[in-house]
Protein backbone atom coordinates (compact mmCIF):
# COMPACT_ATOMS: atom_id res chain seq x y z
CA UNK A 1 0.00 0.00 0.00
CA UNK A 2 2.76 2.41 0.99
CA UNK A 3 4.08 1.71 -2.99
CA UNK A 4 0.94 2.89 -4.11
CA UNK A 5 1.19 6.90 -2.15
CA UNK A 6 2.41 9.77 -4.04
CA UNK A 7 1.58 12.51 -1.53
CA UNK A 8 2.43 12.21 2.07
CA UNK A 9 0.53 14.88 4.43
CA UNK A 10 2.03 15.42 7.55
CA UNK A 11 1.85 16.86 11.02
CA UNK A 12 4.46 18.96 11.69
CA UNK A 13 5.17 19.06 15.54
CA UNK A 14 5.67 15.42 17.47
CA UNK A 15 5.79 14.01 13.81
CA UNK A 16 8.42 15.81 12.33
CA UNK A 17 10.20 18.00 14.36
CA UNK A 18 9.77 18.66 18.44
CA UNK A 19 10.09 21.91 19.24
CA UNK A 20 13.00 23.62 18.08
CA UNK A 21 14.68 20.42 16.70
CA UNK A 22 14.03 17.85 13.82
CA UNK A 23 12.93 14.23 15.00
CA UNK A 24 15.66 11.92 14.33
CA UNK A 25 15.34 10.56 10.06
CA UNK A 26 13.18 13.85 8.57
CA UNK A 27 15.66 14.90 6.49
CA UNK A 28 16.10 11.63 5.40
CA UNK A 29 12.40 10.58 5.02
CA UNK A 30 11.95 13.64 2.93
CA UNK A 31 15.01 12.80 0.65
CA UNK A 32 13.83 9.43 0.46
CA UNK A 33 10.54 10.74 -0.73
CA UNK A 34 12.26 13.14 -3.51
CA UNK A 35 13.95 10.55 -5.13
CA UNK A 36 11.14 8.21 -4.89
CA UNK A 37 9.05 11.09 -6.89
CA UNK A 38 6.64 11.30 -3.92
CA UNK A 39 5.80 14.91 -2.69
CA UNK A 40 5.80 15.91 0.78
CA UNK A 41 2.95 18.05 2.13
CA UNK A 42 2.89 19.75 5.62
CA UNK A 43 -0.54 20.38 7.80
CA UNK A 44 -1.21 22.61 10.70
CA UNK A 45 -4.43 23.82 12.91
CA UNK A 46 -2.24 26.36 14.02
CA UNK A 47 -4.17 29.88 12.27
CA UNK A 48 -1.91 32.17 14.05
CA UNK A 49 0.58 32.31 11.16
CA UNK A 50 0.53 32.30 7.56
CA UNK A 51 2.51 29.40 5.79
CA UNK A 52 5.55 31.78 5.59
CA UNK A 53 6.53 31.53 8.56
CA UNK A 54 6.34 27.58 8.72
CA UNK A 55 8.27 28.00 5.77
CA UNK A 56 10.88 29.91 7.74
CA UNK A 57 11.18 27.42 9.89
CA UNK A 58 11.72 24.77 8.08
CA UNK A 59 14.12 26.08 6.58
CA UNK A 60 15.98 26.87 9.11
CA UNK A 61 15.63 23.42 10.72
CA UNK A 62 17.60 21.90 7.78
CA UNK A 63 14.57 21.38 5.00
CA UNK A 64 16.33 23.69 2.50
CA UNK A 65 13.57 23.18 -0.31
CA UNK A 66 10.14 23.64 1.47
CA UNK A 67 8.48 26.50 0.28
CA UNK A 68 4.77 27.76 0.95
CA UNK A 69 3.52 25.05 -1.65
CA UNK A 70 4.47 22.74 1.06
CA UNK A 71 2.20 24.51 3.33
CA UNK A 72 -1.31 23.74 4.90
CA UNK A 73 -2.81 25.41 6.86
CA UNK A 74 -6.38 25.64 8.64
CA UNK A 75 -6.72 28.73 7.07
CA UNK A 76 -6.50 27.27 3.88
CA UNK A 77 -8.92 24.72 4.31
CA UNK A 78 -11.45 27.67 5.81
CA UNK A 79 -10.58 30.43 2.56
CA UNK A 80 -11.06 27.40 0.07
CA UNK A 81 -14.81 26.55 1.22
CA UNK A 82 -15.52 29.89 1.50
CA UNK A 83 -14.59 31.33 -1.65
CA UNK A 84 -16.74 28.69 -3.31
CA UNK A 85 -20.20 29.09 -0.56
CA UNK A 86 -19.28 33.11 0.32
CA UNK A 87 -17.27 34.23 -1.94
CA UNK A 88 -16.68 38.55 -1.63
CA UNK A 89 -18.72 38.39 1.60
CA UNK A 90 -17.92 40.82 4.34
CA UNK A 91 -16.12 39.06 7.30
CA UNK A 92 -15.52 39.91 10.54
CA UNK A 93 -11.99 38.35 11.03
CA UNK A 94 -10.19 37.44 14.40
CA UNK A 95 -7.58 36.52 13.37
CA UNK A 96 -3.73 38.10 13.92
CA UNK A 97 -2.88 40.80 11.29
CA UNK A 98 -0.42 38.82 9.05
CA UNK A 99 -3.27 36.35 8.62
CA UNK A 100 -5.91 38.89 7.57
CA UNK A 101 -3.45 39.46 4.37
CA UNK A 102 -4.66 35.83 3.30
CA UNK A 103 -8.48 36.77 3.16
CA UNK A 104 -7.82 39.93 1.62
CA UNK A 105 -5.64 38.31 -1.10
CA UNK A 106 -8.96 35.84 -1.53
CA UNK A 107 -11.30 38.07 -1.89
CA UNK A 108 -12.57 39.05 1.11
CA UNK A 109 -13.61 42.71 2.44
CA UNK A 110 -12.81 42.44 6.20
CA UNK A 111 -15.12 44.81 8.16
CA UNK A 112 -15.90 46.14 11.42
CA UNK A 113 -19.42 46.79 11.03
CA UNK A 114 -22.27 44.96 9.60
CA UNK A 115 -20.53 41.94 8.54
CA UNK A 116 -21.88 38.84 6.31
CA UNK A 117 -20.21 36.28 8.04
CA UNK A 118 -17.89 35.86 11.27
CA UNK A 119 -14.50 33.71 10.86
CA UNK A 120 -12.48 33.10 13.99
CA UNK A 121 -9.03 31.78 13.96
CA UNK A 122 -6.46 31.21 16.53
CA UNK A 123 -6.30 34.97 17.60
CA UNK A 124 -3.12 35.73 19.43
CA UNK A 125 -4.11 39.50 19.42
CA UNK A 126 -7.09 39.69 20.62
CA UNK A 127 -9.07 41.76 22.66
CA UNK A 128 -12.82 41.94 25.17
CA UNK A 129 -13.92 44.38 22.74
CA UNK A 130 -13.23 42.71 19.60
CA UNK A 131 -15.02 39.56 21.57
CA UNK A 132 -17.60 41.43 22.46
CA UNK A 133 -18.55 42.30 18.97
CA UNK A 134 -18.42 39.36 17.65
CA UNK A 135 -21.09 38.21 19.90
CA UNK A 136 -23.12 40.92 18.90
CA UNK A 137 -22.60 39.82 15.55
CA UNK A 138 -23.89 36.27 16.20
CA UNK A 139 -26.63 36.68 18.02
CA UNK A 140 -27.86 38.52 14.62
CA UNK A 141 -27.72 34.80 13.49
CA UNK A 142 -24.80 35.30 10.86
CA UNK A 143 -23.02 32.34 9.61
CA UNK A 144 -20.19 31.57 11.89
CA UNK A 145 -16.94 29.80 11.04
CA UNK A 146 -13.54 28.80 12.93
CA UNK A 147 -10.67 27.36 11.13
CA UNK A 148 -9.64 24.40 13.82
CA UNK A 149 -11.09 23.31 17.64
CA UNK A 150 -8.11 22.75 18.99
CA UNK A 151 -8.54 24.23 22.95
CA UNK A 152 -4.58 24.52 23.40
CA UNK A 153 -1.71 25.30 21.67
CA UNK A 154 1.09 23.14 22.64
CA UNK A 155 4.37 25.23 23.52
CA UNK A 156 7.49 24.18 24.75
CA UNK A 157 7.07 25.65 27.94
CA UNK A 158 3.67 26.06 28.60
CA UNK A 159 -0.05 25.36 26.71
CA UNK A 160 -1.74 28.40 24.62
CA UNK A 161 -5.31 29.11 24.75
CA UNK A 162 -6.29 28.52 21.43
CA UNK A 163 -9.14 28.74 19.17
CA UNK A 164 -11.39 26.08 20.45
CA UNK A 165 -10.90 27.74 24.24
CA UNK A 166 -12.42 31.54 22.39
CA UNK A 167 -15.26 29.36 20.52
CA UNK A 168 -16.34 27.88 23.98
CA UNK A 169 -16.58 31.63 25.78
CA UNK A 170 -18.52 32.75 22.58
CA UNK A 171 -20.67 29.54 22.91
CA UNK A 172 -21.49 30.53 26.46
CA UNK A 173 -22.37 34.43 25.44
CA UNK A 174 -24.56 33.22 22.63
CA UNK A 175 -24.96 29.84 22.57
CA UNK A 176 -23.74 29.40 18.98
CA UNK A 177 -20.97 26.81 17.38
CA UNK A 178 -19.14 27.30 14.54
CA UNK A 179 -18.43 25.28 11.74
CA UNK A 180 -14.84 23.76 11.69
CA UNK A 181 -11.99 22.98 8.62
CA UNK A 182 -9.11 22.07 10.42
CA UNK A 183 -8.62 18.28 11.68
CA UNK A 184 -9.90 16.23 12.51
CA UNK A 185 -12.40 17.66 10.37
CA UNK A 186 -12.19 16.29 6.74
CA UNK A 187 -12.92 19.24 4.74
CA UNK A 188 -8.86 19.75 5.41
CA UNK A 189 -8.37 16.74 3.13
CA UNK A 190 -10.89 17.91 1.21
CA UNK A 191 -8.87 20.74 0.35
CA UNK A 192 -4.68 19.15 0.02
CA UNK A 193 -7.11 16.32 -2.70
CA UNK A 194 -7.47 19.99 -4.60
CA UNK A 195 -4.07 21.24 -3.98
CA UNK A 196 -2.30 18.46 -5.25
CA UNK A 197 -4.70 17.25 -7.73
CA UNK A 198 -3.57 13.31 -5.94
CA UNK A 199 -6.88 10.73 -5.07
CA UNK A 200 -7.74 9.64 -2.33
CA UNK A 201 -5.69 6.29 -2.96
CA UNK A 202 -2.84 8.25 -3.48
CA UNK A 203 -2.59 10.40 -0.43
CA UNK A 204 -1.17 9.32 3.15
CA UNK A 205 -1.96 11.33 6.59
CA UNK A 206 1.06 10.93 8.99
CA UNK A 207 0.66 12.00 12.40
CA UNK A 208 1.40 11.35 16.13
CA UNK A 209 -1.97 11.98 17.43
CA UNK A 210 -4.77 9.62 16.92
CA UNK A 211 -7.65 11.68 17.57
CA UNK A 212 -6.31 14.51 15.00
CA UNK A 213 -3.82 12.92 12.26
CA UNK A 214 -5.40 9.31 12.34
CA UNK A 215 -9.27 10.39 12.99
CA UNK A 216 -9.48 12.62 10.08
CA UNK A 217 -7.51 10.76 7.59
CA UNK A 218 -10.10 7.54 8.01
CA UNK A 219 -13.20 10.07 7.61
CA UNK A 220 -11.94 11.48 4.66
CA UNK A 221 -10.96 7.52 2.96
CA UNK A 222 -6.86 7.89 2.79
CA UNK A 223 -4.69 5.84 4.07
CA UNK A 224 -3.30 6.98 7.74
CA UNK A 225 0.51 6.51 9.42
CA UNK A 226 0.78 6.58 12.88
CA UNK A 227 4.11 7.84 13.90
CA UNK A 228 5.45 6.92 17.90
CA UNK A 229 7.60 10.28 18.06
CA UNK A 230 5.23 12.19 19.67
CA UNK A 231 2.13 11.91 21.76
CA UNK A 232 0.40 8.71 21.47
CA UNK A 233 2.28 5.32 22.80
CA UNK A 234 1.41 1.90 21.29
CA UNK A 235 -0.21 0.86 24.43
CA UNK A 236 -2.90 3.56 23.30
CA UNK A 237 -3.88 2.23 20.24
CA UNK A 238 -5.98 -0.34 22.36
CA UNK A 239 -8.45 1.82 23.73
CA UNK A 240 -8.69 3.83 21.02
CA UNK A 241 -11.94 3.73 18.26
CA UNK A 242 -9.04 5.32 15.43
CA UNK A 243 -6.86 2.39 14.18
CA UNK A 244 -4.43 3.72 11.57
CA UNK A 245 -3.34 1.37 8.54
CA UNK A 246 0.46 1.75 9.67
CA UNK A 247 2.38 2.10 12.98
CA UNK A 248 6.02 3.15 12.81
CA UNK A 249 8.45 4.19 15.74
CA UNK A 250 10.34 6.60 13.83
CA UNK A 251 10.52 8.55 10.54
CA UNK A 252 13.71 6.79 9.96
CA UNK A 253 11.35 3.68 9.88
CA UNK A 254 9.25 4.75 8.06
CA UNK A 255 11.53 5.56 5.43
CA UNK A 256 13.04 2.42 5.31
CA UNK A 257 9.58 0.48 4.93
CA UNK A 258 9.23 3.01 1.28
CA UNK A 259 12.98 2.36 0.55
CA UNK A 260 12.29 -1.44 0.88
Amino acid sequence: MLQNIRVFLSDMDGTFYLGNRLLPGALDFAETLKKQGKNLYFLTNNSSHRATFYVWKLQRLGLRDCTEEHIITSTDACIFYLKRNHPGSRVFLLAPREVSIDFLRAGFILVQENPDILVLCFDTTLTYSRLAKACIFLRKGIPFFATHPDRNCPTESEPLIDAGSIVEAIKAATGRTPRYFGKPYPEMVEYALWRTGASKGEVAILGDRLYTDIAMGQQAGITTILLLTGETRREDLRSSPWQPDFVFASLEELAQAIRE
